[in-house]
């Protein structure tokens, strides 16, 4: 019976089916969760502080010795204690790779050069251990180092750079096999020939640094004129193409050379006194010639500069002529003589009050400050049109003194202050800004009475310093006079 059972049991393919399909599931999801662990498989947690994750996906592996002994199960972001961000990694060990000593050390290493990660475990020697849970703390040594990290120490033009020598070598190498053979044949003999060269090259004698120092700066002073140098050698490949049309003319000129060099040697000998000397001027120049290195880049930049301007040169001389024969015809005029004289005594009168003014405007800034109060003398009607409103302060009302703008004035009208003629600078240039800076004053007016209130001397003793936006003395170059040099004299 239970034969029959079974047999009948294999033969419904509809079960077989399902159990077929079943299988292949469970095959399925056991393969996909593999990164991640078994299923039914216990593990121990640990979790790893590291202040770069590396790159690293979940699912990659944890091996020891070279054998996988777990896999990452979750990344996150993770606040560091000194402000940065980290990453947090939990990794899913497997029992066999535990008890985990607690002195126990993590590395992220790179499994292949196309940036796939894996997490190396080195199992410490401490008697306590970790348990499920516990956390890890690694540092930045514990980060492998990039390869991309490596390549980007390179510029963009030196990568670029690289990119043509591969290319180059590549082509340069491709389809010469056979080429590469015979070379790979004949280089015992060469390394064997090379060597008493490269001894010779090697001594101190040689100066093999110095030649390169050399090339290199030939080079370098070469590059402006690349072109140049192109053009030379297209020209050589003209020369060499013609004389490879006329080889009889060759070989002629190759015969005579003996002859013609027979003739130099005998030339060279009577030649040696001057090349001695052409050797010594030539010590002489090699300091100038190293000062001409750095001179030769302004100059020419100046020269370049004065490309243009020298191309306008002509048009302009033309119209210089012009100007030149006006200057002449003017200066033939009877009455340029006597402008030129009136002009002299009009700088003549006008120096002297512009030495005295000056200051008052580059020490003190009065003009700006008399623009600035201009702003309170307000325009304002009147039966005529309008008047600037500025009330005058006479004599009061009822005094015996008669107003101030009054003829016949017998006494000083009390409280008249008005020091004209102000200093602005002291003789040695300080600045001694008397208009503004100073309180109002009760008397100062040498020869009148002290009980009448009056201010009129020019000058006040001491110096008031400079104005709130003023200068501490006169700028450099400009002359000045602390007193009028013309007008009446007003002090004693």
């Amino acid at each position: 019976m239970r034969g029959r059972s079974a047999g009948n049991v294999l033969a419904n393919p509809v079960l077989v089916g399902a159990v077929t399909v079943l299988v292949v599931l469970v095959a399925v999801f056991l393969a996909y969760n593999a990164n991640q662990g078994l299923p039914f498989v216990p593990t121990q947690e640990l979790n790893v502080i590291t202040p770069d994750a590396a790159k690293l996906v979940e699912g990659n592996e944890v091996r020891e010795g070279g054998f996988r002994i777990g896999v990452v199960d979750r990344i996150r972001t993770r606040q560091l204690p000194d402000g940065t961000t980290g990453a947090e990694l939990r990794l899913q060990l497997d029992m066999k790779a535990t008890p985990v000593p607690a002195d126990s050390t993590v590395r992220i290493r790179p499994r292949s050069v196309l940036g796939l990660k894996y997490i190396e475990f080195e199992r410490g020697e401490a008697a306590d251990t970790l348990f499920d849970g516990d956390t890890l703390t690694i540092g930045g040594e514990a980060l492998a180092f990039e390869l991309e990290e490596f390549f980007n120490i390179f510029d963009e033009d030196t990568r670029k750079n690289v990119q043509r020598n591969l290319e180059g070598f590549g082509n340069a190498f491709a389809g010469r096999g056979s080429d590469l053979n015979l070379a790979f044949q004949e280089l015992p003999v060469f390394f064997r020939d090379i060597q008493p060269v490269m001894r010779t090259l090697a001594s101190q004698d040689a100066q093999l640094a110095r030649f390169f120092s050399e090339l290199g700066d030939a080079a370098r002073i070469s590059a402006p004129i690349a072109e140049t140098i192109a053009d030379g050698f297209r020209a050589a490949a003209q020369t060499f193409e013609a004389l490879d049309r006329d080889p009889a003319a060759l070989q002629a000129t190759i015969e005579r050379s003996p002859e013609t060099l027979a003739v130099g040697e005998r030339s060279l000998r009577n030649q040696r006194p001057f090349l001695r000397n052409l050797a010594d001027v030539s010590g002489d120049l090699r300091a100038a010639a190293a000062e001409l290195r750095t001179s030769a880049p302004p100059i020419t930049a100046a020269l370049r500069s004065g490309i243009e301007p020298l191309r306008a040169t002509p048009a302009l001389n033309e119209r210089l002529g012009e100007t030149f024969e006006t200057v002449t015809a003017l200066a033939r005029r009877p009455s340029t003589g006597r402008a030129l004289a009136g002009l002299s005594e009009t700088m003549q009168t006008l120096n002297p009050t512009l030495r005295w003014v000056g200051p008052h405007i580059t020490v003190c800034n009065y003009w700006n400050y008399w623009w600035t109060f201009l702003a309170d003398h307000i325009t304002d009607q009147d039966p005529t049109g309008q008047i600037q409103r500025v009330q005058v302060k006479e004599a009061p009302p009822n005094s015996p003194q008669a107003p101030y703008g009054e003829f016949g004035q017998a006494e000083p009208v009390e409280e008249f202050h008005a020091q004209a003629y102000g200093a602005a600078v002291d003789a040695q240039g300080n600045a001694d800004c008397e208009s503004g800076q100073r309180g109002y004053m009760e008397h100062y007016a040498r020869g009148v009475e002290r009980e009448k209130r009056i201010v009129i001397n020019p000058d006040t003793p001491g110096s008031q310093g400079p104005t709130f936006t003023g200068r501490p003395r006169v700028p450099r170059g400009q002359t000045f006079s602390h007193v009028p040099e013309t007008g009446p004299r007003l002090r004693p």
